[in-house]
């Protein structure tokens, strides 16, 4: 269990993410060691720089604004001198100096440019600072896990304007931070950066700072700020190009539309898979399977290259054989991947972790609505024997203990206790407070196996697969009479079946899940029980036909926060 010791409720923090990498400053743009937090810059689950505090004549400035931009990719911060003062005398009055800082990340590196003007009505001089740190600490590490060893971090003066940290990797994957200044300080230290600006009147001056995360055998390679910002920018506006834009008459709804578009944007990371929403900074800025599968599900109709992205990614990390401590079974699709050195030594179990019990029958029943949306078949016939494998887990494993329902349990105490959404170690358990044991049956999951059944279904008739269709509707309409069954009365109140057959109380939300699974699949009867005579590209069409009303995109109209689909 990773212990629970550290709250965000209360930090200013400003969040900046690219790719594998985030970084949290506080709202001067600064990363100030703080025990237990997530401050700093991170590339991989793993901290490469622990601490910037930026001085003015040797104090701290005034802030004067602090935004992360609209897109998510810039943090500006403005900034001032405050008054200061010589044996008791007025030496530099206040604001006489802007600093105005900007940042952003960028393929493995954090890019920042101070900006720095004189107002000042004669030339002056100016002192400014950097003091910086590394400490490599892992993800795991800052939320409170003890590791029992690590290893060493030393430092380089690698030049006249470059300092490096290196980290001796317990696991053999070098590790290096590297901190680049445009302007050559007038001395640099392991931990500290000086500079001494000559300023006229209203002059300004710019100062570079980049700092590198080099992880494995993949070098940083140096770039210029406004040139990497022009690349920074230029790839979000041509990953958001294919995608339609949503506008309204409301100014409130539009802002809303507008803030959840760039936080998507921002979690989206591209692999070589094709794009994958990460669950979200900082704790969980990896993929995790049930994340992205429901967030390709939601965003299906408005952008299916996400549910392709989804399922290729999860079909390529897909199990092929068994491990109890990952919670792996063959055919299971991923909870969760992590890149950092716990991980990677096997004191945590999430690098290529498993417990999920709703990732997979989530992921038959996206790769059977992406085909309904899309008629993408050849990503359909390459995921094809996944979603095979992912059905014969459902079959195989998904029964713990026979009684019908799909249900979880870990296989080590190190796994995860509870294997749904809901997935602290509290998170099931009975009406006296008392916690539910495995196995347990999630409502909401039951809904998911038997949509997976269905599209599934629909997708084996349309490749053809006539035998297997008729088989997979059979399951899934095994799976509907036994949700009928748990919903008597008597047993209304049920969310998961323990093993002491007690029930525990069931969540609005759960029970939602469940219910818009059933909504989502036709009412018709039956492919296997329609006439000899026809014909299969008709039966595909009238199918394809009854489930377009929940899958084909509609031009929706806004007025007045009220939504009208013609």
């Amino acid at each position: 269990m990773v212990p629970g010791v550290v709250s965000l409720a209360a930090s200013s923090r400003r969040t900046l993410k690219h790719g594998d990498s985030f970084a949290m400053f506080d709202e001067f743009g600064d990363v100030l060691e703080v025990e237990h937090s997530p401050a700093g810059l991170f590339h991989h689950d793993t901290r490469f720089l622990s601490r910037l505090h930026f001085t003015l004549e040797g104090h701290r400035p005034l802030m004067l604004s602090s935004t992360v931009q609209t897109d998510n990719v810039t943090l500006d911060v403005d900034l001032t001198n405050p008054d200061i003062f010589d044996d008791g005398e007025l030496r530099l009055a206040k604001d006489t100096f802007h600093v105005a800082r900007a940042k952003f990340l960028w393929q493995a590196s954090c890019f920042e440019l101070f900006t720095v003007t004189s107002y000042a009505q004669s030339p002056t001089r100016l002192r400014l600072a950097l003091d910086f740190a590394a400490d490599f600490a892992d993800l795991f590490e800052i939320r409170g896990y003890q590791r029992t060893r690590r290893g060493a971090v030393r430092t380089e003066v690698r030049g006249p304007a470059e300092i490096a940290f290196v980290y001796d990797s317990v696991d053999g994957v070098p590790r290096t931070t590297r901190i680049c200044f445009s302007l050559t300080p007038s001395a640099l230290e392991t931990n500290r950066a000086q500079f001494e600006l000559e300023l006229g009147a209203r002059q300004r001056r710019a100062l570079g700072v980049t700092v590198h995360c080099e992880h494995g055998d993949a070098a940083a390679v140096d770039k210029r700020f406004f040139a990497s910002l022009r690349r920074a920018r230029r790839s979000q506006a041509t990953a958001r190009a294919g995608v339609p834009q949503i506008e309204s008459s409301n100014s409130v709804f539009n802002t809303v539309l507008s803030r959840s578009a760039a936080d998507l944007a921002m979690l989206m990371t591209e692999t070589p898979h094709g794009p994958y929403p990460y669950a979200g900074v900082p704790w969980f800025s990896t993929a995790f399977g049930r994340d992205g599968l429901i967030t390709a599900l939601e965003m299906l109709w408005f952008d299916p290259s996400i549910a392709r992205g989804v399922l290729r990614f999860l079909a390529a990390h897909q199990a092929r054989a068994e491990d109890a401590a990952a919670d792996m079974e063959p055919g299971k699709i991923l909870h969760e991947v992590r890149e950092c050195e716990l991980a990677r030594l096997g004191e945590v179990p999430f690098g290529r972790y498993y417990g999920s019990v709703d990732s997979t029958p989530l992921f038959v029943a996206l790769a059977g609505q992406y085909w309904q949306r899309t008629r993408d078949r050849a990503t359909l016939e390459e995921l094809w024997p996944q979603v095979r494998a992912a059905l014969e887990w459902i079959k195989r494993f998904g029964d713990r203990n026979g009684d019908g329902f799909i249900d979880y349990g870990r296989r080590r105490e190190s796994g995860l206790r509870n294997q749904g959404w809901k997935d602290s170690e509290d998170a099931v358990f009975h009406a006296d407070g008392s916690l539910a044991k495995a196995p347990i049956a999630l409502c909401e999951v039951q809904g998911y196996t038997y949509l997976a059944y269905r599209e599934a279904a629909l997708v084996a008739y349309d490749l053809g697969e006539k035998q297997l269709s008729a088989e997979l509707e059979e399951h899934a309409a095994s799976r509907r009479r036994s949700g009928a069954r748990t919903s008597a009365p008597m047993r209304s109140r049920s969310t998961a079946q323990a093993s002491a057959a007690a029930c525990a109380p069931r969540t609005p939300a759960s029970c939602c899940s469940a219910a818009w699974c059933g909504r989502s699949a036709p009412r018709a009867s039956s492919r296997a029980s329609s006439a000899p005579s026809s014909s299969p590209a008709g039966e595909s069409a009238r199918w394809a036909r009854t489930r377009s009303a929940s899958t084909r995109p509609r031009t929706t109209t806004v007025r007045s926060g009220r939504t009208t689909t013609p």
